[in-house]
């Protein structure tokens, strides 16, 4: 008996393991949106890990804005794969696809609080208008 109350102890206090997600680079999705990630808007934890795959040889990952600050640009047709260690929004895009709206987000920790500093990002052509609206859903 007491080696079960001990069992179940350590159990209760073993750290939570950290989520995995992945997050394709897409020439078109299913609803026929062009030139996407499969997941616009992620949402993880603070010791969560993304992997972003291509599906085709022209789509990658660069960070624009994030609350720590992140350099980050894969090379074109890699995964690239992200452990988020600060809570806040995460901004990112395609290279080579920015202008068409190729954005998205990852909400860490569910702290939006930097919110405005991503408002006040970089976005060129399609990319503006789908910021706004990604920043509206948050």
């Amino acid at each position: 008996m007491k080696y079960l109350a001990l069992a179940a102890a350590m159990l209760m206090s073993a750290p939570a393991l950290a989520a995995d997600m992945t997050i394709e680079m897409l020439n078109k999705d299913a609803d026929g949106n062009k030139m996407v990630y499969s997941e616009e808007i992620a949402r993880v934890d603070v010791g969560d890990t993304i992997t972003w795959v291509p599906t085709t040889k022209g789509h990658n990952v660069e960070m624009i804005a994030s609350p720590n600050d992140m350099k980050l640009k894969s090379k074109n047709g890699k995964e690239v794969q992200v452990t988020f260690d600060a809570p806040g929004i995460y901004y990112y895009w395609c290279t080579p696809h920015k202008g068409m709206g190729m954005i998205g987000l990852v909400v860490v920790g569910g702290d939006t609080s930097n919110k405005d500093q991503i408002a006040k990002a970089k976005a060129m052509g399609k990319s503006k208008k789908k910021l706004k609206k990604l920043l509206g859903e948050l």
